[in-house]
C-alpha cells in the first residue's frame, strides 16, 4: 500500500507571492493500491478525516490575538485550539527551500488580517454561546408547563371517577329503596286469590321499570381495540373487562356458599360422549382437559400415544372414568337412527294391493302361470326355459283387484332369491306339478315359507296330463306340515292348469280371500320405503334396481338410499317400460337414477336432504369395506394359504361377470358350496354388467378365466384377452356354468393311487455274483413277477424292505415277465441282505381320477 502526498498541501513563503491564510485541511486523500487474487490489483482513493476541535475558555481569544500582532511571544499550549497553534507553528519554523529564504515575522497588514479574522471568530462563538443557553432555558419552561398540564389532567380524570362512584352509589341505593318501598305496597295490596310474587321478582320488576337507557352524551364502555396513541391521548377510560367481572361473580358466589374466596373453583361432572373410536385430543376437548393430561393418564396404563392416535371405546372409558366424569357411549350406527319410519297411525292408513310370491320346484310352471296371468310369453325369453331372475308384475284380476306376483327361480342355485322373495312378500302360491310330486326345491320354498312367517296357498298345477294326481300331492304336503282345506286344515289349495288356463278365477279368488282375511294397508302419504327385488347395470341407462314399494309414495326427483348406495330418482318404470310419475304401496317399479349398483335384497328408503343420505352411504360403504377386508384375510391368508403350503389345498381364481345382481350371487353360492378341503373356488370380483379392460387385466394378473353369465365383452376387452391370453366363457343357463366349473375342479384334484398285488415268490437259495451283487434264485408261487414293480420282502412275515425289482432273469435270459410256477433269478435296487426263505409280494400302482 502506497500513499500518496496532497499536491495542495503547500507552505507559507514570499516567493510564492501573496496567499491566503486558511486553516489546515481535515481531509487528507490519498490513493492506496488494492491486491486480489490472480495477480490483479485496483487504485482505490482513500480519505482520512480529522476532526477539529475548539476551546473556549475565558481569555482565551485575547491571548490568541496577542500572539497573532506581536509574534516573538510565545503561544500558550492550552490558551489557543490545537488547529491554529500548529499552523503557527507551523509557519514560524518553516525553513528555507531552494535558496529562498522565508521571514520568520509578518508584515502589518498580515497582522491586522488575522487579528481582525480572530475577532470575528470570537464574536460568532459568544452569539452562538448565548443562542444555545435562550434554548435551554425556552426547553425548560415547556416541560414544566407540559408537566403542570398532565397533573391537572390526571386530577380532573380522578375527580371525575369519584364523581361518578359517588353518582352510581347515590343511584344504587335510591333504586334500592324504592324497591323496597314496590315491595312492600304490592304485599300489601295482593289478595289470597292473587299468587304470591317473591320479593326477588319484585326487585327485578322494580330495576326493569327503572332502567333507562343510555343517552347520548353518557360514557360508553370502550369499543375497538386499544392503542398506545389512544391510551396516552386520554379521550376513553379503559373499564373493566367481561372476564374480571365474571371473576368477580365468580368469588361472589363462592363467598355466598361460605367458601374462600382463594379456593379453587368446583370441578365440573360433565357427560362425554364417545364414538367407537377417538383420537386423544378429540377426547381431551370433549372432556375440556389438556391433551398432555390425558397422554400422561395412558402412559400410566402402560400405552404410548400421541395427539393423533385413535383410542378404542375400553381405554377412552378408563381415561374418562380417571378425570371423574360421565361417559356416553354412540355407535356409528346411530347415523341409521331414523331412517326407517315408525308405525303409522291408523286414520292414515289405506287398502293396498297384496305381493304375492310363486315359488316351488324348476319346470313345474311357475312362470307360465304368471304368463298366462299377464296374457304374455316370458318363458320364450327365458335361456333353457328356465327362470333366472326375479321377474315383478301387478296384473288386474278378473274382479278389477290389483295383484303384484314376483316370479322366483326354482333352481338350487337361486336359494337366496327365493328366500327374498318369502321376505318381501304377503302370502305364497306354491306350485306343485301333478304328475312330479314334492321336489327338492319344493321342500326348500316351504321351508322358506315357514321362516317368513306367511300364508301359503298351494297350486297343484298340471292336471292336464295323464295320470295327474291331486291327491298324492296332498298327502306329501303332509309330510311337510303342510295340511290342506280338503284334509281338514287351514291352507287353501287350487287345482289349475297353467297350459290349458283352467281354474284361474279359482286362484284369484282364494287370493283375495287371504288378502281380505289379512287386512292389508299402508299409508301412501308418507316418504316412500321399500326392498329391493333386483339390481343390474344397463350399458345406456346406467344402474337400475326393480324397487317393491312397501309403504309411502315414491316420486321422481326424490333422494334416496338403498344398501351402499344412493341416488336421485330420474325415472320411474312400471313393467310395461312405461314412464310413471309416481309409484305407491304394493307396486313394483324400476328405478333409474342411482350412483351404484346396489345389492338384491336391500332395504330402499327415501331421505330428506342428499347430506343425510351421503352420510349413511359413507357408513354402510366403510363398514362393508371392513367385513370384507376381515373375511378376506381370514380365508386366503389364514386358511387357504396355510391349506398350499402343506400342499392340501389349490384354488381357481374366477372373475364373474353377470346381467343382475341376483344371477351373480346365485353362481357364487354354487360355486362356494363345490369348494373342498383340496381345490376350492377364489372370486376375485364378481359385478353386474359387460366385461370391461378392467376385468380382462384383473384376471391377468392372477391367469383366471373371466365368466360372463348373459352378458358380452367389449371390443377392447376382448381385443386385451386375446393379447394377455386370458380366456373369456360365456353362458346363459347357470346349469352349464355350474357344471363345467366343477370339472375344472375334479381335474385339480390329485389322483386316488390304489395298490394292486399281482403275484408272490419264494426265495429258494440267494447267489452272489461278481458283477450285480446277491442274486435271490425264486419260485413264482402266485400270479406273476414283471421288471420294474415293486415288491416287498417280508421275513417272518414282517417287512424288511419295499423297493422296485432291479433286473428279472430266466436262467442266463434277461426277461419282462414270469409267470406263476417257474423259477427265476430277481435282484433289487439298493438291497443286499437276502436269505432263504423270504417271501416276496410283487405289486404295482394304479393311479384313479376323483370328482367332486
Amino acid at each position: 500500500m502506497s500513499e500518496a502526498k496532497d499536491p495542495q498541501d503547500k507552505k507559507l513563503s514570499l516567493s510564492q507571492g501573496p496567499l491566503t491564510l486558511q486553516l489546515k485541511k481535515i481531509v487528507d486523500t490519498g490513493q492506496v493500491r488494492q491486491s486480489f487474487s490472480h495477480g490483479r490489483s485496483k487504485a482505490v482513493v482513500v480519505e482520512r478525516k480529522k476532526k477539529r476541535l475548539f476551546k473556549q475558555e475565558s481569555g482565551h481569544y485575547e491571548e490568541v490575538v496577542r500572539t497573532a500582532i506581536d509574534p516573538t511571544a510565545k503561544l500558550p499550549e492550552s490558551s489557543v485550539p490545537s488547529q491554529i497553534a500548529d499552523r503557527v507553528r507551523t509557519v514560524e519554523q518553516q525553513p528555507s527551500t531552494k535558496g529562498r529564504v522565508v521571514l520568520k515575522t509578518l508584515t502589518d497588514d498580515e497582522k491586522s488580517a488575522r487579528a481582525h479574522a480572530l475577532k470575528g471568530a470570537l464574536a460568532a462563538d459568544q452569539e452562538a454561546r448565548q443562542h444555545a443557553q435562550e434554548e435551554a432555558v425556552e426547553r425548560a419552561d415547556e416541560e414544566r408547563r407540559l408537566e403542570s398540564e398532565k397533573d391537572a389532567a390526571e386530577l380532573r380524570r380522578l375527580e371525575e371517577e369519584q364523581r361518578k362512584k359517588t353518582e352510581e352509589d347515590a343511584r344504587l341505593k335510591a333504586e334500592e329503596e324504592a324497591s323496597k318501598r314496590l315491595v312492600e305496597e304490592e304485599q300489601a295490596t295482593a289478595t289470597s286469590a292473587t299468587r304470591k310474587i317473591s320479593e326477588a321478582e319484585i326487585m327485578e320488576r322494580a330495576r326493569a321499570k327503572k332502567a333507562t337507557p343510555v343517552r347520548r352524551n353518557e360514557p360508553r364502555r370502550r369499543s375497538g381495540k386499544l392503542t398506545v396513541a389512544r391510551a396516552l391521548s386520554g379521550d376513553e377510560e379503559r373499564q373493566r373487562s367481561l372476564a374480571s367481572v365474571r371473576r368477580a361473580r365468580e368469588r361472589e358466589k363462592r363467598l355466598k356458599h361460605g367458601a374462600s374466596p382463594h379456593d379453587p373453583p368446583k370441578k365440573v361432572i360433565r357427560e362425554v360422549v364417545v364414538p367407537d373410536a377417538i383420537t386423544v385430543q378429540e377426547l381431551a376437548s370433549r372432556m375440556a382437559v389438556r391433551a398432555v393430561d390425558v397422554i400422561k393418564v395412558l402412559m400410566g396404563m402402560d400405552v404410548m400415544a400421541t395427539v393423533n392416535q385413535v383410542l378404542d371405546h375400553e381405554t377412552a372409558e378408563l381415561v374418562v372414568d380417571h378425570f371423574g366424569h360421565r361417559m356416553k357411549r354412540i355407535s356409528e350406527a346411530d347415523v341409521e337412527i331414523g331412517l326407517i319410519g315408525g308405525d303409522d297411525d291408523t286414520g292414515d292408513l289405506v287398502p293396498r294391493a297384496p305381493v304375492v310370491t310363486v315359488m316351488g320346484h324348476v319346470d313345474h310352471g311357475k312362470t307360465s302361470l304368471l304368463d298366462a296371468l299377464r296374457k304374455t310369453d316370458v318363458v320364450a325369453g327365458e335361456a333353457g326355459g328356465i327362470t333366472q331372475h326375479i321377474g315383478a308384475y301387478q296384473v288386474k284380476s278378473s274382479s278389477g283387484q290389483a295383484i303384484t306376483f314376483l316370479d322366483t327361480p326354482g333352481h338350487a342355485a337361486f336359494s337366496a332369491m327365493r328366500s327374498r322373495g318369502a321376505q318381501a312378500t304377503d302370502i305364497v302360491v306354491l306350485v306343485v306339478a301333478a304328475d312330479d310330486g314334492v321336489m327338492p326345491q319344493t321342500v326348500e320354498a316351504i321351508n322358506h315359507t315357514k321362516a317368513a312367517k306367511v300364508p301359503m296357498i298351494v297350486a297343484i298345477n298340471k292336471i292336464d296330463k295323464p295320470g295327474a294326481d291331486a291327491n298324492r300331492i296332498r298327502q306329501e304336503l303332509l309330510q311337510h306340515e303342510i295340511v290342506c282345506e280338503d284334509m281338514g286344515g287351514d291352507v287353501l289349495s287350487v287345482e289349475i292348469s297353467a297350459l290349458k288356463k283352467q281354474n284361474f278365477d279359482k286362484l284369484e279368488e282364494a287370493i283375495a280371500l287371504q288378502s281380505e282375511v289379512m287386512e292389508l294397508t299402508a299409508n301412501p302419504e308418507r316418504s316412500a320405503e321399500g326392498v329391493v327385488i333386483e339390481a343390474k347395470l344397463d350399458h345406456g341407462r346406467g344402474p337400475l334396481a326393480t324397487v317393491l314399494v312397501q309403504r309411502g309414495t315414491l316420486k321422481v326427483g326424490d333422494i334416496f338410499v338403498t344398501g351402499g348406495q344412493m341416488g336421485r330418482v330420474r325415472a320411474l318404470l312400471n313393467e310395461n317400460g312405461e314412464n310413471v310419475k309416481e309409484a305407491g304401496p304394493s307396486m313394483p317399479i324400476e328405478v333409474l337414477g342411482l350412483q351404484g349398483t346396489p345389492a338384491a335384497g336391500d332395504d330402499f328408503s327415501v331421505v330428506e336432504n342428499e347430506a343425510r343420505a351421503r352420510e349413511i352411504t359413507e357408513y354402510r360403504q366403510r363398514r362393508d369395506r371392513e367385513q370384507t377386508a376381515a373375511s378376506g384375510v381370514r380365508s386366503t391368508v389364514e386358511q387357504m394359504l396355510e391349506m398350499v403350503k402343506q400342499g392340501t389345498a389349490d384354488e381357481l381364481p374366477l372373475v364373474i361377470k353377470a346381467d343382475v345382481q341376483g344371477s351373480s350371487e346365485a353362481i357364487q353360492g354354487g360355486l362356494e358350496n363345490m369348494n373342498t378341503d383340496e381345490v376350492a373356488v377364489r372370486i376375485l370380483h364378481a359385478g353386474v354388467g359387460g366385461i370391461t379392460e378392467a376385468d380382462v387385466t384383473l384376471a391377468s394378473a392372477s391367469q383366471a378365466p373371466v365368466i360372463g353369465f348373459n352378458v358380452r365383452a367389449t371390443k377392447k376387452a376382448r381385443d386385451l384377452a386375446d393379447q394377455e391370453g386370458v380366456e373369456i366363457r360365456y353362458y346363459d343357463v347357470i346349469y352349464d356354468l355350474i357344471d363345467e366349473i366343477k370339472a375344472l375342479l375334479s381335474g385339480m384334484l390329485s389322483p386316488t393311487v390304489k395298490e394292486n398285488v399281482i403275484g408272490g415268490a419264494e426265495v429258494l437259495k440267494v447267489f452272489q455274483m461278481s458283477k450285480v451283487g446277491k442274486v435271490a434264485g425264486c419260485l413264482v408261487t402266485d400270479g406273476l413277477v414283471r421288471r420294474g414293480v415293486k415288491a416287498r420282502i417280508l421275513r417272518d412275515n414282517i417287512v424288511i424292505h419295499n423297493g422296485n425289482i432291479a433286473a428279472l432273469q430266466r436262467f442266463k435270459d434277461e426277461v419282462k415277465e414270469v409267470k406263476q410256477g417257474t423259477e427265476c433269478g430277481l435282484s433289487f435296487e439298493n438291497y443286499q441282505d437276502l436269505k432263504e426263505g423270504d417271501a416276496i409280494e410283487i405289486y404295482e400302482m394304479e393311479e384313479i381320477a376323483r370328482t367332486l
